[in-house]
């Protein structure tokens, strides 16, 4: 059985990792690199870094943070933000780069995954996903850092980009995020009940227990987290313990 991934998530912003509730309220929490290191140290299987100003500034990613960050750690790397064509994948997984993350882009030009996954595979598109609730077991995905509507299904858009060649979904439910109340386990459900790809759960860790209901009702393949780590909340070794004593496959 595969093990199921635990995953911290920098979101950085000016070159610094930030955390904020549902998008906003940004509060700095630290050096990129240096929290990249320690999360390697500690025992993290992955590490997602978001440069989550890149698309609202319309500029790049900071390839010079990644390579840094890539430099500095031996665990699979996923970065996104900014990405908008295959020149941007082929840039970052020369930068360092396990794996890339399309949000807005892949929204404007679905077409763009299938562009990518044919020059690099699959297995290194990731499609990134925010989305919020309108209405009873309906999601819609938002873009720019949740600050755009789009008026487009979030299961329905998960089920395109599978289609068109991403490897994974990474899920956010941006009503949860930052809130510590438990990932959205009915849009979690959904999406993953919808794709055969793996899907990362996002968005509201704030007790060790909503790790783990993030893959036993939400059916996730890993689960990422941000402010119970950043913050010293809890440690990824602890998040493991937690996990496997109540049943859930992880790397020891």
């Amino acid at each position: 059985m595969l093990k199921t991934r635990i995953i911290p998530c920098l979101d950085v912003a000016n070159g610094r990792v930030v955390k904020g509730v549902n998008f906003v309220d940004l509060v700095d929490a630290g050096d990129p690199v240096e929290t990249a290191r320690a999360y390697d140290a500690a025992g993290a299987d992955e590490l997602c870094f978001l440069d989550i100003m890149a698309t609202e500034e319309n500029r790049g990613t900071m390839y010079d943070l990644a390579t840094r960050t890539a430099e500095a750690c031996f665990m699979p790397l996923t970065i996104g933000g900014g990405v908008r064509t295959h020149l941007d994948v082929r840039n970052l997984l020369l930068a360092g780069a396990d794996k890339v993350s399309f949000n807005s882009a892949a929204v404007a030009d679905p077409d763009v995954l299938t562009e990518a996954a044919l020059r690099f595979g699959s297995q290194c598109i990731v499609c990134a996903i925010d989305a919020k609730t309108v209405a009873p077991d309906r999601w819609e995905i938002f873009t720019h850092g949740g600050r755009r509507a789009t008026g487009i299904d979030a299961v329905e858009f998960a089920l395109m980009a599978q289609a068109k060649g991403a490897g994974e979904i990474l899920l956010t439910a941006m009503d949860n995020d930052g809130t510590k109340a438990g990932f959205n386990i009915a849009l979690t459900r959904a999406v993953t009940d919808a794709v055969s790809i793996p899907v990362i759960a996002s968005g509201g860790v704030g007790t060790l227990d909503h790790l783990v209901e993030g893959v036993t009702l939400g059916g996730a393949s890993a689960v990422l987290a941000a402010s119970i780590f950043h913050f010293a909340t809890f440690t990824i070794p602890q998040a493991k313990a937690h996990m496997h004593a109540a049943g859930v496959p992880v790397r020891l």
